[in-house]
């Protein structure tokens, strides 16, 4: 305890409060429509297929975003950004308490509210900044376990919701951003800009960055362990209540549950990182997450929660593991390599709901997706496997 609190005194610790408060409410914001998704689909009469677009398209979105945001990180400076994320935020917000009606409003709606999953390019850094390199991994965990904002939503939107309709919602969480935004303010001090890379440099590095084998694998990896959590977060409302039954504020609940695992543990992920290695960590982990989601539709509920709390439990963890190599890895350019890699963790997130409601469409069961997903964490163990055996385990040789 005494040694996470010197870790803690180490740097300017309001900054990562404010980090740590920006990307919660901000994963509120994104996977609200996720924690919403039994009210909306039956507010609009939606199918399987319509409900997982809308589920999908924020985590879509913001992995653009993130992109855009670890950009203007660099260039303008993150606090900036971050401040600018938090008044789009609230703009979404407001539209969707006061305006959006249908379908087709829905759609562009749930777009827009990937400018939240923008707040990992602006909140890491902050909070990287703030602390010296040793402290870097349980520092980053400790900010990204921000991700207890899938938490708070999916318990608290299916009540709010109950009580009163999806568009009361929104203005709910429309006066939590409004408060975050003076909070943010008053935690994190400006500072003086450095002097940023001009648009076409900016993007020049990220492909150049993308281009190199250490940054592509660990934005597969990435996808693997924060697009699963993300995406089986935000899909686990629907499965619960189509596989067992389950009532939406009860369904919410359980994923409530599944989500708290997931980001309280991802700080330990980092922690271990630290101390026993990366890709030692992940060569353990990865196997967990692929038996666990397999697993995920039991032979009865209560298996099946056990599972769900195991998979997301695994999967935090690994995200926490994924990010220690990255700053390990890109210590000078972690604005960028967050936007990257954080951009490739939305883009799993996004494609696995899609996956699974696609292939429940044409076999009836959400089983046969989630072994594929289980799948693609077989071969990202395996690579960890390849890269111990052939001992590249730094950013030189795996880029080389």
């Amino acid at each position: 305890m005494s040694e996470i609190w010197h870790i803690l005194r180490s740097g300017h610790w309001p900054s990562l409060v404010g980090a740590w408060l920006h990307l919660t409410v901000s994963f509120m914001v994104w996977l609200l429509v996720g924690a919403m998704s039994i009210s909306l689909a039956q507010s609009l009469q939606l199918s399987d297929q319509e409900i997982a677009w809308l589920v999908s398209l924020p985590l879509l979105s913001g992995a653009v975003l993130r992109m855009v945001a670890g950009w203007s990180a660099d260039r303008f400076g993150a606090r900036p950004t971050a401040l600018v994320i938090l008044l789009a935020e609230l703009l979404v917000l407001c539209w969707g308490w006061l305006g959006v009606t249908g379908y087709g409003d829905a759609l562009v709606f749930s777009i827009c509210l990937g400018v939240a999953g923008a707040s990992f390019s602006v909140a890491l850094p902050i909070a990287s900044r703030a602390y010296p390199p040793l402290a870097q991994g349980f520092v980053l965990g400790l900010a990204a376990s921000g991700n207890i904002g899938t938490v708070l939503i999916l318990f608290l939107a299916p009540r709010w919701a109950a009580a009163t309709d999806w568009h009361q919602v929104c203005g709910i969480m429309a006066g939590v951003v409004a408060a975050t935004l003076l909070g943010f303010v008053v935690a994190v001090p400006s500072t003086t800009p450095v002097p940023g890379l001009h648009a076409v440099a900016w993007w020049h590095n990220a492909a150049q960055l993308i281009r190199r084998r250490s940054a592509y694998w660990l934005c597969f990896l990435y996808a693997v362990t924060f697009g699963g959590f993300v995406g089986l977060c935000s899909l686990l409302p629907l499965l619960l209540h189509e596989v067992y039954h389950v009532e939406a504020i009860q369904a919410g609940a359980i994923a409530a549950l599944c989500g708290l695992m997931g980001s309280v543990i991802r700080p330990v992920g980092g922690y271990v990182a630290d101390r026993q290695g990366g890709l030692r960590t992940l060569y353990y982990i990865l196997p967990a997450i692929a038996g666990a989601v397999v697993a995920v539709i039991g032979p009865s509920p209560t298996m099946a929660v056990v599972m769900m709390v195991v998979v997301t439990a695994a999967m935090g963890f690994g995200n926490g593991v994924v990010f220690q190599l990255v700053a390990e890895w890109f210590p000078t350019d972690i604005g960028l390599a967050s936007g990257v890699v954080g951009a490739s963790g939305a883009i799993g997130g996004f494609l696995l709901p899609i996956l699974i409601a696609t292939v429940k469409g044409f076999s009836g069961s959400y089983e046969l997706g989630l072994w594929l997903f289980a799948g693609f964490t077989v071969c990202a163990w395996g690579t960890v496997m390849v890269a111990l055996r052939s001992k590249r385990s730094s950013p030189v040789e795996l880029s080389s």
